[in-house]
């Protein structure tokens, strides 16, 4: 690894070593153990005529799974590039206090940048999950991601995860528009692609640009040499920069974890729900007294929406009427009486039941596509603001609208877990060539303690910022193109061969990605 060396194996470096590989194969067997233990009991309840479910949820969940490991390759190798590089924590230990602030973030997450993401896949899939199609969507878009991954990690290129899974979204909703013709509901959602894409592309040129400027604020008010050399060889920073460098670390794994890693989170629970719909299709976690809370929110609701009909007949087919509208955006005389049917019976079927945990199981994929539906149909309305809701009224339908997310968009903890253990792993034996990229290759001097505390908090401010407003941005691209900046502010000179790779992987990955999943998901269609 050029230029790049640690110190030698001592008693204490080498005790450290093992006490922390220790620490991680702890956490790692703890966490192993909590997820099979909940997904066995969450499975065992189910009733299955035939083990193809189980087989397709095994594979299914391992390249999930993977798509996180490799994952871990790029965007969790950026959070540890620094302090690795400048030699403020080992590797091992960096990889284990990454992981571990990276699990927090996970944990805490709301899962809106996830639920976000699978807003841009056609509407008809994510009802239809667990069809041949939904299947076919799923390993699509997952393989797809894997393969444009590994091969920009091999050739050393900080490039995207989330830029890639995007691709990934794209190109199956434009192969499945091809294959049944032109309906809104088959292609892809482009507002909310339009809300993702404007995300992913102005975040690079914002880390660019404010770790430039904090680097030159930087000099101008903290006059201290040592902070603006580059790291000795095989020497720790002094402590006070050694402790910004780990704090900084500690925020982007953090912001790393409550933002990308909710994309391999909901990329399972859309796994789940269609291979287990009786187990994950609505959220068991609910409580009765909460269940009868959501009944009587949905009345409400159902009365809001009576207002608005204007003396409309009822819907024939309130469930396919509403979809018509969700595929149209078009809002007829049909769609207001369709939606107040399709919440009246969404009311019944739970209400009947008495609690989300009891509705039986030939009437929970019916209940949870109902749900969704709904949802997405006061989602559009909301934000073409057709109808114009009375002030009272759009409390309460947003109230019911948050009632459904509840009992739709879930994650249970023990996915979390799952997707925490796959990002460590992945980072503890991926992160030589990223380290090397982002400290040497980036600029023509090598970085320095400033520089990359700079790009640091500025990843983590912009990370956390985008995770507030549930859009997904790139680790690796915010990070890199911080330390770009930093170069620049620096007088330090670019390496033009590498900023063009990295810039090329950027442009690329979209289209790369779209054609490999669009093509995957044609032949898995004929596949399954």
């Amino acid at each position: 690894m050029p230029d790049i060396a640690f110190p030698q194996q001592t008693g204490t470096n080498e005790r450290t070593r093992r006490f922390s590989l220790g620490v991680f194969v702890l956490i790692l067997l703890v966490g192993v153990g909590y997820v099979a233990l909940h997904l066995a009991a969450d499975l065992k309840p189910v009733q299955q005529s035939s083990a193809l479910p189980y087989v397709l949820l095994g594979i299914a969940l391992l390249i999930a799974l993977g798509f996180e490991f490799v994952n871990g390759f790029h965007d969790t190798a950026n959070a540890v590039a620094t302090v690795i590089y400048t030699h403020s924590l080992t590797p091992n230990l960096a990889v284990v206090w990454s992981g571990a602030w990276n699990f927090v973030g996970v944990l805490v997450s709301s899962g809106a940048v996830a639920f976000g993401i699978l807003q841009l896949l056609p509407v008809e899939l994510i009802l239809q999950v667990g069809s041949s199609a939904g299947f076919a969507m799923v390993f699509a878009l997952l393989i797809a991601a894997i393969i444009w991954n590994l091969a920009t990690w091999w050739l050393g290129l900080p490039s995207s995860s989330s830029h890639t899974l995007i691709g990934s979204i794209i190109g199956v909703g434009l192969m499945n528009q091809l294959l049944r013709g032109p309906s809104g509901t088959s292609g892809v959602d482009w507002s909310q692609a339009s809300g993702v894409g404007k995300a992913l592309l102005f975040s690079p040129l914002v880390g660019f640009v404010a770790s430039a400027l904090l680097l030159l604020a930087l000099k101008a008010l903290v006059r201290v040499p040592a902070l603006y050399k580059e790291p000795k060889k095989n020497h720790p920073p002094p402590f006070w920069i050694r402790a910004l460098l780990i704090l900084t670390c500690t925020g982007v794994s953090f912001a790393h974890g409550s933002n990308d890693g909710q994309k391999g989170m909901g990329l399972i629970m859309l796994i789940l729900i269609g291979t287990v719909p009786t187990a994950y299709a609505l959220n068991k976690a609910v409580s009765p007294a909460e269940t009868q809370a959501f009944v009587a929110v949905a009345h409400e609701a159902s009365a809001v929406f009576a207002k608005y009909t204007n003396g409309a007949p009822a819907s024939s087919d309130p469930r396919a009427d509403t979809q018509a509208y969700v595929r149209t955006r078009q809002l007829s005389s049909g769609t207001m009486p369709a939606l107040k049917q399709l919440t009246d019976m969404i009311a019944k079927q739970v209400g009947a039941s008495g609690s989300l945990a009891a509705v039986p199981q030939n009437e929970v994929d019916n209940v949870r596509n109902n749900m969704y539906l709904a949802s997405e149909a006061i989602r559009l309305m909301e934000k073409a603001q057709q109808p114009v809701f009375a002030t009272e009224d759009r409390a309460i339908v947003d109230a019911y609208k948050k009632q459904l997310d509840v009992a739709t968009k879930f994650i249970p903890t023990w996915v979390k877990v799952a997707v925490a253990i796959a990002l460590g792993l992945g980072t503890m034996v991926g992160w030589k060539r990223i380290v090397v990229t982002v400290g040497e290759k980036i600029g023509k001097q090598h970085l320095t303690y400033g520089q990359g505390a700079s790009a640091e908090l500025v990843a983590m401010l912009t990370i956390g910022a985008a995770d507030m407003y549930g859009l997904p941005v790139s680790t690796t691209h915010v990070l890199s193109s911080g330390v770009a900046g930093t170069m620049a502010a620096n007088g330090s000179g670019l390496q033009w061969n590498t900023v063009r790779s990295l810039v090329l992987a950027w442009v690329l990955t979209l289209p790369a990605s779209i054609a490999l999943a669009a093509g995957l998901y044609w032949v898995f269609r004929h596949v399954f």
